[in-house]
């Protein structure tokens, strides 16, 4: 099986400063601490098993805000000097809030394999699942800061909420000429209620509506740790039906994931769920989507 990976982390403790693997904890996306160890491209590389990797995207691994362009000074080197082009993308941190935005972008942007900008937005009504405590997205000079992407020629990683949905939609119409990229199926968490599966439902239609928003497939097993294919069958094909196949593509979220999964075992789930799809389909969902809209 050939994929392109279009959401990986990766970290080094011996050298660069990650705050959450700094004091890990448990959470509801599972056991942080089983995390606090080096991840190297050589053990990203390590757990691929059968699939071929040909392409890979990096996405910010909540670096040191205090200096966010180190993680894409150092991938770059990996990427130049050590992994054999890998990652082939690079989707970099920025709080967008801050006053130095501006400054931060214009770093991020000079090197080669940037493609992109994640700042995590999601907020719930239970602190337990919360990601940041703001709503940036209704931070008015988040927002001006937000229109810099395209000056840049900057996609946007969208992790957030269903409840978050509207309110990105309407982003995403205010910046048609920015590509935004839904991160994990839309993060469905009130899945154990018909109300939280239905406003998942409404909110991936309302971005789905956007030309601009493209959706990665990932991230299920954070929500689901007893995973099996038929238990992670209605999210992957829900998705896609509402984005279509030309706009999806499958990711592993590892190492995140692999608390959970192995690497080929997640990828054996998604093909498995799409087994009957077009080959046409299949090769746009596992390679050519995370190509075309990450542009490598």
């Amino acid at each position: 099986m050939q994929v392109v990976d279009p959401h990986i982390h990766l970290w080094d403790l011996k050298t660069h400063h990650y705050p959450w693997l700094a004091s890990p904890g448990k959470s509801f996306v599972g056991d942080a601490r089983d995390l606090k160890h080096d991840y190297l491209i050589k053990d990203y590389l390590s757990e691929t098993g059968s699939v071929q990797v040909l392409k890979t995207v990096h996405v910010d691994a909540n670096h040191d805000p205090d200096d966010p362009v180190e993680e894409t000074r150092w991938l770059q080197q990996v990427a130049d000097n050590e992994g054999r082009g890998l990652p082939n993308a690079i989707v970099a941190g920025a709080d967008l809030s801050a006053e130095n935005a501006h400054e931060i972008l214009e770093a991020h942007a000079a090197f080669k394999n940037t493609r992109g900008i994640r700042q995590i937005l999601n907020v719930h009504s239970n602190p337990l699942y919360n990601y940041v405590s703001r709503h940036f997205m209704r931070d008015a000079q988040w927002r001006t800061n937000f229109a810099l992407l395209k000056q840049y020629s900057l996609s946007f990683d969208l992790q957030l909420y269903p409840s978050q949905m509207h309110e990105a939609a309407q982003l995403a119409q205010e910046h048609p000429d920015t590509q935004f990229i839904v991160n994990h199926a839309g993060m469905c968490v009130d899945r154990d209620s018909a109300e939280g599966k239905a406003e998942w439902r409404d909110g991936m239609k309302a971005l789905a509506a956007r030309p601009n928003v493209a959706v990665k497939v990932s991230g299920l097993a954070m929500f689901d740790h007893e995973w099996t294919v038929e238990s992670f069958r209605p999210y992957v094909l829900e998705t896609i039906d509402t984005f279509g196949c030309d706009r999806s593509m499958f990711a592993s979220n590892f190492p995140v994931d692999r608390l959970f999964a192995t690497y080929e075992g997640l990828w054996k789930a998604y093909a498995s769920i799409v087994k009957h799809f077009s080959d046409t389909e299949k090769d746009a969902l596992f390679k050519g989507n995370a190509e075309r809209i990450y542009r490598i």
